[in-house]
Formats: structure tokens, sequence, C-alpha cells
């Protein structure tokens, strides 16, 4: 978890903002075991399509390639990605 917070803070926020992903925040869990191997985190978008393709550009960014490579030389950080879009509610700070 530590090589993963460290790749999301030197890196991959610089590249997602580079490709308009407007980040709200990033959290990780107190409590174990979700802990040692949950990382959520937030990304607003415009719309659902630019949504789509800002995540494909993020996706083939080759400086994003590089580093997703150079941190995973001895094995992958992340197992899967659970993605939602969602919409604020009408009584969400948000809006």
């Amino acid at each position: 978890m530590d090589s993963f917070k460290a790749r999301f803070g030197d890196h991959t926020d610089a590249i997602f903002r580079r490709h308009n992903m407007k980040s709200i925040g990033y959290w990780s869990p107190e409590d174990a075991p979700s802990s040692q191997n949950l990382f959520i985190y937030i990304l607003a978008h415009p719309s659902w399509q630019e949504a789509e393709k800002n995540w494909a550009a993020f996706q083939t960014d080759p400086e994003w390639q590089k580093v997703k490579a150079e941190s995973e030389a001895h094995g992958a950080l992340v197992d899967y990605i659970d993605r939602y879009f969602m919409d604020p509610t009408s009584f969400s700070a948000l809006n």
C-alpha cells in the first residue's frame, strides 16, 4: 500500500490533472484489513463521455505507462479497480 500511495502522490495525481481528471479526494481506511489493500478516490468529469475519453488518454499516456511499469517491477500494485459513474443528489454538498 505504501508503494501504491507513493505512486499516486508522486505521479498519478499530476497525470490525472493533465488529462482533465479533477481530483475530489483520496482516502484509505483506518481499520484492518481494508487499510492494507483498499484505496478510494473520486474524480470529477464534465460528463460520462468526457470521463471515458479522459481515462483512455490517461491509460495511454507515455509517462503513466513508464511510471506504472517501473513501480510494478516486482509485481502489480493493483488487483482490480471498481468504477462507478455517479451523479450528486440534490442535497449533496457538491451542488
